[in-house]
């Protein structure tokens, strides 16, 4: 497994697949294994997608320090990849959690970002929220799914405070743009990929700067995409296009049908819009 080590002296992990210029893959979660990713959907037989393992997950090392794991400090660990990497600059797509730490590293590091990929979004970086009546909006276009009754009442508790473990549980469908056996293998590895302690620290109090953030965004003239799945109660579409707005040159594109996991639910489809994106 290729490795290099960040400034702290962590040993970092990386997944290397497939051909071509490289893709630079940062996972959510927040703090997920970026084994969760896969080939994202056969986007690797059009570039080298090299995934990092985050700091304290799948083959990295945990570090000497838990408060390292906060997002904006975890910057610092993806310019030693592209350090050891030897890039110049580099084009990077982040998922959901991981936008956060994306936006962070553009914010910071301009002039080392090609293009950038922002899919099924996390908006908390630049302070943009979801709220209660929108989920609810998003959840009622899966009304006739056999598992939509007990998905929606418990989504009725969590948006009134009354959030529990089973009502959590119940709501996962709602993640994915279909609910079958493969999507339950890909949910059901959630709990094995993800470091519930760096999940913690990730947003924890300083993470996030949104101000400072869209000021960075605004700034930054490379080409963006986001990408937004148009059930995804997680990132609705309405917000992504909010986020997409920060930025000076970008595409905002809705992938139909899908959830939270665009790649799962048409890898036909998101390999095309990504593609095309990128070059």
């Amino acid at each position: 497994m290729p490795n290099f080590t960040a400034h702290d002296g962590t040993r970092l992990a990386y997944h290397v697949i497939g051909d071509g210029d490289p893709l630079i893959c940062l996972p959510g979660g927040p703090m997920q294994a970026s084994a969760y990713l896969g080939d994202l959907g056969g986007l690797s037989r059009h570039r080298q997608l090299i995934k990092l393992d985050l700091r304290g997950t799948g083959e990295s090392a945990v570090p000497d320090d838990p408060a390292t794991y906060r997002c904006d400090r975890l910057v610092a660990d993806v310019e030693a990849l592209r350090e050891h990497l030897g890039l110049d600059r580099m084009d990077v797509l982040g998922h959901s959690g991981g936008t956060n730490l994306t936006v962070r590293y553009v914010e910071r590091h301009p002039e080392r970002v090609g293009r950038l990929a922002l899919i099924t979004p996390s908006a908390m970086a630049v302070g943009i929220t979801v709220s209660g009546d929108l989920r609810r909006e998003t959840a009622l276009l899966r009304r006739d799914e056999p598992w939509f009754p007990a998905a929606y009442e418990a989504l009725e508790s969590i948006v009134a405070g009354r959030a529990t473990a089973d009502a959590w549980q119940a709501i996962v469908p709602f993640a994915y743009g279909r609910w079958d056996e493969a999507t339950r293998r890909h949910q059901a590895l959630e709990d094995v990929q993800r470091n519930d302690e760096a999940a913690a620290v990730y947003g924890s109090e300083g993470a996030f700067d949104p101000d400072e953030t869209r000021r960075g965004l605004a700034t930054f003239r490379r080409p963006v995409l986001l990408l937004a799945g148009e059930c995804d109660l997680n990132s609705p579409p309405r917000a992504v296009r909010e986020f997409a707005e920060l930025f000076p040159d970008v595409r905002f594109d809705i992938q139909p049908g899908s959830g939270h996991y665009p790649w799962l639910h048409d890898a036909e489809r998101f390999v095309k819009t990504v593609r095309a994106f990128l070059g």
